[in-house]
């Protein structure tokens, strides 16, 4: 009985009995049912267009200032080693979209006049100023400051102010995600998509399975000096069955460090680090996601992402990366944004990327803590390379 009600508590199983019910009564149903429910998605997105320039700065401003003035070079290095670590995850995916892209079809759009549209919408229109990337920069610029003059009161405005977007994500939104996929799933069934995307997309899980397993391979040969890596590997796999169980890097973290401390000539680095690169390395996302972006969009739009398109899109993503939690439900919303305004995604293509999130999520969580202590052991490697081998400085807090 209680693993039933635990199997009913995962955010994917709850998916899947919503999807599954209403696709067995959808003909069943007036067409008003399918609109109210397109309607409740879309007003779930919107809402979440409005509050996520105030959520990514409060975010990325708690990571910056939470260095406080310790260590400047050590964090100058660990930031910046996180950036290119995920920037290289996105461009890696855009290799693979290409390699798999051209095994797989083009989705053929249903055409016809088909009407289908929300029963209602908000009064006002978001001014276009008001956006993510906003935030960021906006975050940056107060982390810095309050990073470089000490202010308490600001200090604890910043963290209630990220406590509080945090919970909101996890235990307002989060737990939303059944029924906004459910809304675009009547969209797509509305509109004859539905049936289209099954038969094209059943081959991407196999694809992304098998590149998810060659880059952390490749991180753990370079963590190794060139080595197999083998029992590098084996240290980290009870963190990545635990990440698999429960969908949360956070609750993983103390397997993670563990299982990484076994890896490193120091084993106190891993104290230092896995705390500071768990809510904003995570590898797993970044192929994960940038991947299906790539391919959702070469079969909605007939071609593939430019190299400038991508460009710009990597490198807000990379910067959106250091806004999110490492909690179930929480990152994908904040990065919908950035695919509708450097991807041009439409309905159906976030119906599609949020569906997947949901069922690859333990995947993408395992693989985010094994990549995070293989990449640990890399940036020891740089950081003894650059003769710092004196004691290692403690760049974040680990209080979540």
């Amino acid at each position: 009985m209680s693993q039933a009600v635990q199997a009913l508590s995962h955010r994917g199983v709850q998916v899947l009995i919503l999807v599954l019910t209403y696709l067995l009564i959808a003909r069943f149903l007036p067409l008003e049912i399918h609109q109210g429910l397109y309607t409740i998605s879309i007003l779930i997105k919107d809402t979440l267009l409005w509050i996520l320039p105030l959520t990514v700065g409060c975010f990325i401003a708690h990571t910056i200032c939470s260095f406080h003035q310790k260590a400047p070079l050590f964090i100058f290095c660990l930031l910046l080693f996180e950036a290119l670590s995920n920037l290289c995850s996105v461009w890696y995916a855009f290799g693979c979209g290409h390699m798999a892209g051209s095994f797989l079809p083009s989705i053929s759009m249903p055409g016809g006049n088909i009407e289908f549209s929300t029963l209602c919408s908000f009064p006002f229109a978001r001014p276009c100023w008001w956006s993510a990337d906003k935030g960021v920069f906006a975050g940056i610029i107060i982390g810095c400051l309050v990073g470089i003059i000490p202010s308490p009161r600001s200090r604890a405005v910043i963290s209630y102010g990220k406590a509080t977007a945090e919970w909101v994500l996890t235990h307002i939104f989060s737990k939303m995600i059944p029924l906004f996929i459910t809304g675009f799933v009547a969209r797509m069934y509305q509109t004859h998509l539905l049936q289209s995307v099954c038969t094209h997309y059943g081959m991407l899980i196999v694809w992304l399975v098998l590149f998810l397993a060659v880059y952390i391979c490749l991180l753990f040969f370079i963590g190794s000096g060139f080595k197999m890596g083998l029992r590098a590997l084996k240290n980290l796999l009870p963190a990545g069955g635990i990440a698999f169980s429960s969908g949360c890097s956070l609750s993983t973290m103390p397997w993670t460090i563990e299982g990484t401390s076994k890896n490193l000539q120091n084993p106190g680095f891993a104290k230092a680090i896995i705390p500071a690169t768990t809510n904003i390395q995570q590898i797993g996302d970044c192929i994960t996601n940038t991947f299906l972006c790539f391919l959702i969009y070469k079969q909605f739009f007939g071609v593939s992402p430019d190299f400038f398109m991508w460009l710009n899109f990597s490198l807000v993503y990379v910067l959106a990366r250091f806004t999110t939690a490492a909690v179930l439900g929480g990152a994908i919303f904040i990065m919908l944004p950035v695919y509708e305004s450097y991807l041009s995604f439409n309905s159906e293509m976030i119906a599609i990327i949020l569906a997947f999130n949901v069922i690859l999520d333990p995947l993408v969580t395992s693989t985010n803590v094994i990549a995070n202590g293989a990449l640990c052991r890399i940036f020891e490697r740089v950081w003894l390379s650059i003769g710092k081998k004196t004691a290692v400085p403690v760049p974040i807090s680990t209080e979540e």
